[in-house]
């Protein structure tokens, strides 16, 4: 079974296989300067784009890089560059209700003027770091 989604102008639609249906939220900076707050996507194990969508690509780091629609700017996905896994922004799927916060990460970047309710599991950066074999260096 597949979810699909699509951007906000509709240029970019998808269909995406083993959508994962929790989701972390992350606070790092990066994920908060590309969309303006905290990242909450999730994993899927493969994505399949419409073949004339505008998806565009930037190398946000050295390991991974994030998509976007090149027509009205939305998030759609990050991506590990070595291994291709892949993290859809949630906000893109066509039945958001079936997503729930199963942890936050970075929660040491997060800015003091908000918190999310909720008994899920926190990570500092270098916890989320060691807890995937990066650890920071």
């Amino acid at each position: 079974m597949s979810d699909s989604g699509q951007c906000l102008c509709g240029a970019v639609t998808f269909e995406a296989e083993g959508v994962e249906r929790h989701f972390h939220s992350c606070h790092c900076g990066a994920c908060r300067r590309w969309s303006g707050s905290p990242a909450m996507a999730a994993r899927v194990s493969s994505v399949l784009f419409n073949d004339d969508a505008p998806v565009r690509t930037f190398a946000s780091s050295e390991w991974a890089e994030r998509g976007f629609c090149g027509e009205c700017g939305s998030n759609l996905f990050y991506r590990m560059r070595d291994t291709g896994d892949t993290m859809m922004w949630i906000g893109t799927f066509n039945d958001q209700g079936a997503f729930h916060m199963s942890g936050e990460i970075y929660v040491d970047a997060k800015p003091d003027s908000y918190a999310f309710a909720g008994d899920h599991p926190r990570m500092t950066e270098a916890e989320f770091l060691a807890s995937i074999g990066m650890a920071d260096s």
